[in-house]
């Protein structure tokens, strides 16, 4: 440090307010990044949902068709 006296009175003195605005924008990051997870996961639980409600579509199209087929069997020359 440069000549006597107190440090205090020759450095810069740091506002409250600054602190409180970074601890802000820290908390703030932490907030997003959090739901960005949280939305990721989402995205993937629909994925699984998607998966599903389609093998349900196609087994029921493949229920009539196999009925459909069965009847024509049954129905056809003998």
């Amino acid at each position: 440090m440069e000549g006597p006296g107190s440090r205090y009175l020759k450095e810069p003195f740091q506002c409250a307010h600054e602190h409180r605005f970074e601890a802000t924008e820290r908390v703030m990051a932490l907030q997003f990044e959090m739901v960005e997870k949280r939305l990721e996961r989402i995205e993937a639980m629909i994925g699984g949902v998607e998966k599903r409600l389609w093998m349900t579509v196609f087994g029921v199209v493949g229920v009539f068709l196999a009925q459909a087929a069965q009847s024509l069997i049954e129905f056809g020359p003998k």
